[in-house]
């Protein structure tokens, strides 16, 4: 069965162009495309009336291409245009990054809008990242993210773009929402769903409500201090991060890997045309 939702704030002329370069991909690589998504800020649930539209995929090659001692790029790109940025990974690669902790993945499973979506691959692949994500690798995945991204916008201080601060604030709270629920691994990628369920300081909840609703009518929210109730927060949870989600060898397991490998084979063979 298939699956697709698309919100109706969604243009449809993108839509369809967007529909139109993954019937492409399709066609012109003799693929099978399993899962499409929109990532990015639509999907995060804070975009801007110009947010542009981050079509993210995962494909499955036929069996006799995996078969070959010369293997095709495991990434399918095509150009970015200012609106459209539409690429995708080859399964095995996803399940590679998905075992170093990479939580990208993840988030792409667990995206609201679907352009398209075999439900059973989905649920599998889901139920599948539940099972063998670590949360000390996602955890450091989300640190180095939100570190990057603190150093690269808001590294030499002063007045910072407001519209930059999600991409700090994100990772922020995706660490403090797995501090708080210990048992668990896949932290929501909805934002607004996130900040609910980790319960920031309340002067913190109000500028980001306060940050959302600006953003989702204006093309630019300017560049301002940081506010201090966000700075403190990004220093807290990075810090408590550090300690949390210690460095450890991303050391896969004999059990791991056989259930990678059952899992990439099932549906490989369940995909191929022949």
């Amino acid at each position: 069965m298939t699956q697709r939702e698309i919100p109706p704030n969604m243009s449809p002329a993108v839509v369809a162009t967007i529909d139109a370069r993954l019937a492409a991909v399709r066609r012109d690589h003799g693929v099978v495309m399993p899962l499409a998504i929109e990532s990015g800020s639509r999907a995060w649930g804070f975009p801007s009336p110009d947010s542009d539209y981050d079509c993210r995929f995962i494909y499955v090659r036929p069996v006799d291409q995996y078969l070959s001692p010369w293997q095709p790029r495991d990434v399918i790109e095509t150009p970015m245009d200012g609106i459209l940025d539409v690429n995708g990974w080859d399964l095995g690669k996803a399940l590679k990054l998905l075992l170093k902790g990479n939580a990208v993945i993840i988030e792409w499973l667990m995206s609201p809008i679907t352009c398209g979506a075999d439900l059973g691959f989905r649920a599998a692949f889901l139920a599948l990242a539940r099972q063998l994500a670590r949360r000390d690798l996602v955890g450091r995945h989300y640190l180095h993210l939100g570190q990057r991204q603190r150093r690269v916008h808001f590294g030499e201080g002063g007045s910072v773009p407001q519209k930059k601060i999600f991409y700090a604030l994100r990772p922020a709270a995706a660490l403090r929402w797995l501090r708080l629920h210990v048992d668990a691994t896949v932290a929501p990628m909805h934002f607004p769903t996130l900040i609910a369920q980790c319960e920031p300081p309340a002067e913190v909840t109000d500028i980001i409500t306060e940050l959302i609703t600006r953003k989702a009518v204006t093309r630019e929210l300017g560049t301002e201090p940081l506010p201090p109730a966000i700075n403190a927060f990004l220093d807290s949870e990075f810090a408590l991060a550090s300690s949390v989600f210690p460095i450890r060898p991303a050391l896969i397991a004999e059990a791991e890997r056989e259930a990678t490998e059952d899992f990439f084979r099932t549906w490989v063979r369940r995909f191929d045309p022949a």
